[in-house]
């Protein structure tokens, strides 16, 4: 009888797929990062920076985007800020909120890092195909979208 370790090695499930495929993204992302100027960021600090627009977002939406709770995306906007990536300012739509807005340093880091995952989408286009990839993407955002759904919930659109 195979071990269950060498069977998730073997034949491994979704959860770890996505685990190995997001932690070696990761770390390609970071190290990549820190190389071209941004050492301090940790992948943690990626559910803030990944959904943070230009022109600023409110903390609530970016816990709700990122699936994160907001005291969770609360203690790393404090990291953040204290990095110097991002400022809280007034939301000028609602001045009871707060917009938390990219500084100069948060700027570079998001312009960065679009270019260096468009550079790993590009390297695995290449190695399957592009429309492969394409397909792949499609599915995986399916498969997200139906797993997002679980508790039974109406599947948010993709």
């Amino acid at each position: 009888m195979m071990r269950r370790s060498e069977r998730k090695q073997s034949d491994p499930d979704l959860g770890v797929l996505t685990g190995r495929l997001l932690f070696a993204l990761q770390e390609e992302l970071f190290d990549s990062l820190a190389r071209e100027g941004h050492p301090g960021l940790r992948p943690q600090h990626g559910a803030v920076l990944a959904y943070l627009d230009v022109e600023g977002s409110r903390a609530t939406d970016l816990a709700r985007a990122s699936g994160q709770h907001k005291q969770v995306v609360g203690k790393l906007l404090d990291e953040l800020e204290a990095l110097g990536y991002v400022e809280r300012r007034p939301d000028p739509a609602d001045r009871r909120a707060k917009l938390v807005v990219p500084t100069e340093l948060g700027l570079d880091q998001m312009t960065r890092s679009d270019a260096i995952l468009q550079a790993i989408e590009r390297r695995h286009a290449q190695a399957v195909g592009a429309d492969v990839f394409a397909e792949f993407k499609r599915l995986f955002r399916e498969i997200a979208r139906h797993q997002r759904a679980w508790r039974g919930e109406a599947a948010p659109p993709s």
